[in-house]
């Protein structure tokens, strides 16, 4: 059975981990910061709670209640995860990607 949906993005939700995401992350030259993780642990605390990836609205109103506000803008997340934020965040996460995001 295969892994993923689309080439890079895992269906199997256990089989991530952050070694798994800084490896990926390595590949697109975004170095896995603690800023990003933060938000990618966050988008796979929304995928367990809602069952589906956070498109970039969600995303921000989740990181809002979760995180300092002034984190909760889309700016915020255009400067760590360009040039789609929450295609960049699900591929990272390992999720799949956002039904929002082509």
């Amino acid at each position: 059975m295969s892994e993923t949906t689309t080439p890079d993005h895992l269906t199997k939700l256990p089989a991530w981990s952050e070694s798994q995401a800084r490896q990926e992350a390595s590949k697109t030259e975004m170095p896995l910061t603690d800023a990003r993780l933060e938000v990618i642990l966050l988008a796979r605390q929304f995928y367990s709670a809602y069952g589906f990836s956070p498109s970039m609205r969600p995303l921000i109103k989740f990181m809002a209640e979760h995180l300092e506000i002034s984190k909760a803008r889309s700016i915020y997340l255009m400067q760590l995860f360009p040039p789609s934020p929450a295609k960049q965040v699900a591929k990272l996460a390992g999720l799949p990607p956002p039904k929002s995001c082509l």
